[in-house]
């Protein structure tokens, strides 16, 4: 597992625009019914990653105007609740994703929520270089840190290992304060209580 220093990952160097894959309408990638875009690229190599082939940055195919259009179409359905950010790592796509994420807030508004998935933590991206930290801004829930495999327990729901987190971007960045996501349920039913923690 490697962890950067601030600014040492830039999107604008790394990035090749390309995708892994998009699934549309699924239901595991979040709340509600979802489409899914894998984005190619990792750098942070985590023992037991689920989805080692999109570490390459040239993975799948080239990210195409064809392909964000159906995007659009797809997030458009009445019953779909929102865009999900996948990889590899997103944060080290932000050309592709920003681009996305500003059409989306233009033509559907705030009627979608946005989830991502990041080996970042939520602290390190406060940190982290302008592009990335303007992406965290369009994100409504954060699923942050590297998966760890001595962590990693089959029954968190949205998160491979304990130590990552599901957190209300929007909150947090409103506070001052991580603050986690209020819908996700443990395994009585019950809601977790929310923890607030003081950014650096």
């Amino acid at each position: 597992m490697r962890n950067p220093q601030p600014g040492e990952w830039l999107s604008e160097k790394l990035s090749q625009r390309y995708v892994g894959d998009y699934k549309p309408f699924v239901f595991v990638d979040g709340e509600g019914v979802r489409c899914s875009l894998y984005l190619s690229g990792c750098l942070f190599a985590c023992e037991g990653c689920f989805n080692e082939a999109t570490w390459s940055f040239r993975y799948g195919q080239p990210y195409s105007q064809e392909l964000e259009d159906q995007i659009l179409a797809d997030l458009g359905q009445e019953y779909v609740q929102g865009l999900t950010l996948l990889g590899g790592e997103p944060f080290l796509n932000t050309g592709v994703c920003l681009a996305l994420l500003d059409r989306v807030r233009r033509e559907l508004g705030r009627s979608k929520d946005v989830w991502c998935w990041t080996g970042y933590t939520f602290e390190e991206l406060l940190l982290e270089s302008p592009d990335k930290l303007a992406m965290l801004r369009e994100i409504d829930v954060l699923v942050d840190g590297r998966f760890e495999l001595a962590k990693r327990d089959l029954n968190l729901q949205f998160r491979g290992s304990s130590n990552q987190r599901i957190i209300d971007v929007k909150e947090s960045l409103a506070s001052g304060q991580v603050t986690l996501w209020g819908g996700l349920k443990d395994a009585t039913g019950s809601y977790e209580q929310i923890e607030k923690r003081e950014l650096i």
